[in-house]
């Protein structure tokens, strides 16, 4: 005989796995609700003002865990390509960030900047700084066109000094930690990656070569902040304009790019794909996120559609999704597949999701409108 757990058991279910605490290093987050960083154009000059203090802190005082900011430009001019865009330098910048991370404090939250290089994303005469040049491993977009200049030791070294320097900042306003955007196709992606890392000198070549930029970061943030400050590192296989490129295709050649990192200082993963409930590999019922803790002993975030039964590049497209049910996520935090889940949209377009699926309300969750994403709501 089959039985049904009822409504109210599937809440306190809900409740009881996703309200249990977490370390990140020195940082206790008391439940294991992310929200996912989502680049929104809201804050000119790069300056984010009230209206982004509150975004979040609505998010916080509403029960998400731990909350992720958008990309935000590290101080190289070759970082960004909006000038609508946060960035993590400059005195008013990070005056408005320090702002954000109080608002945050006040409502119960924690918080930490994700700190971000577009690379050769950014096109010729982008804000906020026209004549900067766009820069990456080999000058190569992601499409294998050339794009911009590749970098010289020289350049790689004020890239480096830049994420340091954005993760002391960090530290020093307040901030509860930092993730580095190494995901996507962006400038440290761009090294991981074989597509657009062609590289012959110590920084291309096999998966480990490709990783040293990305340790270097890892290792300068690490000994720009304290010891108990959390580093987070964000990768993905996919990428933009690319979404069946790999970076591995078993979990040996996973190891092998996740190790250095590990090595470098890295206290969790934030292994982003498009749909967390996909396998990863052949073989097995893990995940990226479920994978990435199994090799490196680290704790892992996984995202990807969480509460929705349809993937991002819908709202791009100007579609909505659905509500989907969250118990199969449930059953992998159960088994300690991950530690943390980061939720996106939903979360866009609901600034209490985390507290109705925490109180057992989920049935008041609504469908994503990608009308959301044109507001600070």
């Amino acid at each position: 005989m089959t039985v049904t757990a009822s409504p109210s058991a599937s809440a306190t279910r809900a409740a009881r796995i996703l309200s249990r605490p977490v370390s990140l290093n020195g940082l206790t987050v008391p439940n294991r609700i992310v929200m996912a960083p989502m680049t929104r154009q809201f804050s000119p000059g790069g300056i984010p003002g009230e209206d982004v203090a509150s975004y979040y802190a609505r998010r916080a005082a509403a029960g998400v865990g731990l909350i992720v900011t958008e990309g935000t430009y590290v101080g190289h001019e070759s970082a960004g390509q909006s000038d609508r865009v946060p960035r993590f330098h400059g005195e008013e910048q990070l005056a408005g960030w320090t702002k954000v991370a109080d608002a945050v404090h006040a409502a119960g939250g924690r918080i930490v900047p994700q700190l971000w290089h577009i690379g050769t994303v950014r096109n010729a005469g982008d804000p906020p700084f026209a004549d900067a040049p766009s820069v990456g491993p080999s000058g190569l977009r992601l499409d294998g066109t050339e794009g911009g200049k590749a970098m010289t030791q020289a350049d790689l070294d004020d890239v480096i000094a830049a994420f340091a320097e954005a993760a002391a900042a960090a530290e020093r306003i307040g901030f509860d930690g930092v993730e580095l955007h190494g995901a996507h196709g962006y400038l440290i992606d761009q090294f991981l990656w074989e597509g657009t890392n062609r590289r012959t000198d110590a920084y291309g070549g096999d998966p480990v070569a490709r990783t040293r930029f990305a340790a270097e970061i890892v290792a300068a943030v690490r000994a720009s902040v304290s010891p108990s400050f959390p580093v987070i590192f964000r990768y993905s296989q996919w990428k933009q304009e690319a979404y069946k490129a790999r970076l591995a295709e078993t979990p040996a050649e996973l190891d092998a790019l996740l190790t250095p990192l590990a090595e470098a200082g890295v206290d969790a993963f934030h292994a982003s794909t498009r749909r967390y409930w996909q396998p990863e590999f052949d073989g097995s019922d893990l995940n990226l996120a479920g994978w990435t803790r199994k090799l490196t002993g680290r704790p892992a975030i996984t995202v990807g559609s969480v509460g929705l039964d349809g993937d991002f590049l819908r709202a791009f497209q100007g579609q909505g999704s659905g509500v989907k049910t969250i118990d199969d996520l449930l059953d992998r935090l159960e088994r300690d597949e991950f530690d943390l889940v980061a939720v996106g949209r939903a979360l866009l377009q609901d600034p209490l999701w985390a507290a109705k699926v925490l109180d057992g309300r989920s049935g008041e969750l609504g469908a994503y409108d990608p009308a959301a994403l044109g507001s600070l709501a």
